[in-house]
């Protein structure tokens, strides 16, 4: 008995759709991302890539805190930030509701790459869980004292933080500009002396007088004390 003959279709393929295409070519570019990743450097202020659990997520890096050797500064952000679509759909998959975040310079893949975007939970449509592996990166007080000939020279007498509420950074901050209030100029001669609410330096942690179970009006004091002795 005769098997019967198969024979292997001839046909060529035809041509990729266009959404075909387009995520071919979306995988391409992730692979070279992958292959070929932009080495991170301290104080760049670009968008980085960031591991987040098996994902990569891109992150604005925040000025002044983003040269740290062990620890910056960073909002994780959706993949496609930019364009009018990525604000809804990043506060759809929480995004929007991170704030600034202390990031290890270890899970820094490297500057951010469009390639990356297959990567991100927004492209998976998953939410961002709610322990990404980065404490919240606070902001604080910063008591400076200025000299009065209305020019930028100057120094800082004092670093509070960081406050992990904001009514607690408020409430020392009423408190400073209290005491400094009406005498700004006679604390330290030649300057004058005020509060300002900033960002919490991450990278420059052992600047700053921790805020909680202190109080930071004695702490005021002994700075100025310790200029005028």
């Amino acid at each position: 008995m005769k098997r019967p003959l198969f024979r292997r279709c001839g046909h060529a393929p035809g041509p990729l759709s266009f959404e075909d295409q387009a995520v071919v070519d979306q995988f391409r570019a992730m692979l070279t991302a992958l292959r070929t990743p932009e080495p991170w450097a301290p104080g760049s202020a670009r968008d980085i890539a960031v591991r987040v659990g098996p994902f990569l997520e891109r992150a604005h890096t925040r000025p002044g805190d983003d040269h740290g050797p062990d620890m910056i500064a960073v909002a994780l952000v959706h993949p496609d930030t930019g364009h009018a679509s990525a604000y809804l759909h990043g506060h759809q998959l929480g995004y929007t509701e991170r704030g600034w975040l202390r990031c290890k310079t270890t899970a820094i893949l490297g500057f951010w790459q469009h390639g990356y975007a297959m990567l991100t939970h927004a492209a998976a449509n998953l939410s961002l869980p709610d322990d990404v592996g980065m404490e919240l990166a606070h902001y604080a007080l910063y008591i400076e004292a200025r000299k009065r000939d209305d020019s930028l020279d100057g120094f800082t007498l004092l670093r509070l933080g960081p406050y992990t509420q904001t009514r607690h950074a408020q409430r020392d901050y009423d408190r400073i500009a209290a005491v400094l209030d009406g005498r700004e100029t006679t604390f330290v001669p030649g300057h004058r002396v005020s509060v300002r609410f900033g960002p919490f330096d991450v990278s420059d942690h052992q600047l700053f007088a921790d805020p909680y179970e202190v109080d930071t009006v004695a702490l005021l004091d002994a700075a100025i004390a310790g200029v005028s002795a």
